[in-house]
């Protein structure tokens, strides 16, 4: 089995320190996403039906409420799926 060249990824393609670190971090990066993402589309959704339905501050905390907790489930679930794989 022919070993890879130092400084050199799986695909073969040369990566500097910089490059390296920000492919290890990519996926806690996607887990911090999941997690605002859903609190930023609960909260603009909530947001936005209050204003067309006129039923302020009603559905702006209901659904702040859901999105906050599909966003941390979502989170935790990958971070979850990180460690299995770390071990």
């Amino acid at each position: 089995m022919a070993e890879k060249e130092p400084g050199k990824d799986a695909q073969g393609s040369e990566l500097g320190e910089t490059a390296r670190q920000m492919r290890a971090a990519q996926p806690y990066i996607a887990a911090v996403w999941k997690l605002t993402g859903g609190a930023v589309v609960g909260v603009l959704g909530g947001y936005y039906l209050d204003k067309w339905l006129g039923t302020s501050p009603w559905l702006l905390l209901g659904l702040s409420v859901v999105g906050i907790s599909v966003g941390f489930y979502g989170f935790l679930h990958e971070m979850a799926r990180l460690g299995k794989r770390k071990r």
